[in-house]
């Protein structure tokens, strides 16, 4: 008999098109049975620390790099007995929705502009106690002390511009780039009155170079370059770096602009993965299938890096070997017998 391991799984999320159920694993395999599988899943044990093995030859370092943080939710709106699920804030519905919060940490070399997914967290607050922050906080520490990645420049959501994220990045000697809430208390001056970051004003040379400010609660005279950048008539973004030294909004938006590749990663894994697709109740069986799909968008990802072309096409190429095959020679003819 066969011995069935999670490979098995990834292979099937590989090179399935649309349904990434154990059922249908079991019914296209000629090997597996339904059980095998939902034994395999319930009882396997997968972490972080597969991907981070597996990534670890992948990418391509430099000095220059940056890491990106940034969290998204697993639509789990039609599930009512999954364990890992609750109900949270979804940036991409723009609603509070049922689903798995994923906390993910993307490496991207900006002097080849490639990127990795190097780590992950499940923000399940109810089991482990942890926040999203806590996990942030574990995914900086594994970076910095277990793998040892060079890089400068970190980028964030706004979610997590707090002062125990940015003071750590600090204390490493790393640049941070992160917006701000609109409602976010700063001032210029310690004689001055706190205000909403929205309600300053802003001169022409300081909408070309930024200003200095103090963040409520940080301690006295730490000071930030904050920027105001107006992305279209409907959205403006305030923006603080602890690189004083930077002095143009266009320079700015243009780091910023990096922190787009984490959202690509999630586009991507969800799209070609299965990402959010398993439907096991398990909260064991949920963590080893978001364990296997960011193991397979690392192997889509390091083909489409190789070929010069991107997931999808590697993905819909699959679709193609069967199209050409089914032209050769049809499972199903039109032609009368």
């Amino acid at each position: 008999m066969n011995k069935l391991t999670h490979w098995d799984y990834c292979q099937f999320l590989l090179v399935s098109q649309v349904n990434y159920t154990q059922t249908y694993f079991a019914e296209q395999s000629e090997h597996f049975s339904h059980d095998r599988i939902n034994r395999l899943m319930r009882t396997a044990k997968l972490s972080p620390r597969e991907l981070r093995e597996m990534v670890r030859s992948e990418v391509v370092l430099s000095e220059n790099g940056y890491i990106l943080f940034d969290d998204t939710v697993l639509d789990k709106s039609h599930a009512f007995a999954i364990e890992v699920v609750r109900r949270q804030w979804s940036g991409n519905a723009k609603q509070v929705i049922k689903g798995i919060g994923l906390v993910t940490c993307v490496y991207v070399n900006p002097d080849t502009a490639q990127f990795w997914v190097i780590d992950y967290r499940i923000f399940d607050p109810e089991r482990d106690g942890r926040s999203k922050l806590d996990h942030l906080l574990e995914m900086w520490q594994t970076i910095l002390y277990v793998e040892k990645l060079p890089f400068r420049t970190v980028l964030m959501d706004s979610w997590y511009a707090t002062m125990k994220v940015m003071k750590a990045i600090e204390k490493a000697g790393k640049i941070y780039y992160c917006p701000l809430k609109s409602n976010r208390q700063v001032n210029q001056s310690p004689d001055e009155a706190y205000q909403r970051v929205d309600a300053l004003t802003w001169s022409q040379d300081e909408m070309q170079t930024g200003k200095l400010v103090h963040l409520k609660q940080f301690p006295n005279g730490h000071q930030l370059k904050l920027f105001r950048i107006v992305l279209s008539t409907q959205r403006t973004d305030y923006v603080v770096t602890n690189d004083l030294s930077q002095d143009s909004a266009d320079a700015t938006q243009d780091r910023c602009a990096i922190r787009w590749k984490i959202e690509q990663f999630h586009r991507e894994a969800k799209q070609v993965t299965g990402l959010e697709s398993s439907q096991c109740r398990s909260q064991r069986a949920q963590r080893n299938h978001i364990a296997c799909a960011m193991l397979v968008w690392v192997r889509l990802n390091q083909i489409a890096l190789q070929t010069q072309k991107t997931v999808y096409q590697i993905k819909q190429g699959l679709l193609d070997d069967y199209m050409r095959a089914q032209l050769r020679l049809p499972s199903i003819s039109i032609r009368p017998a």
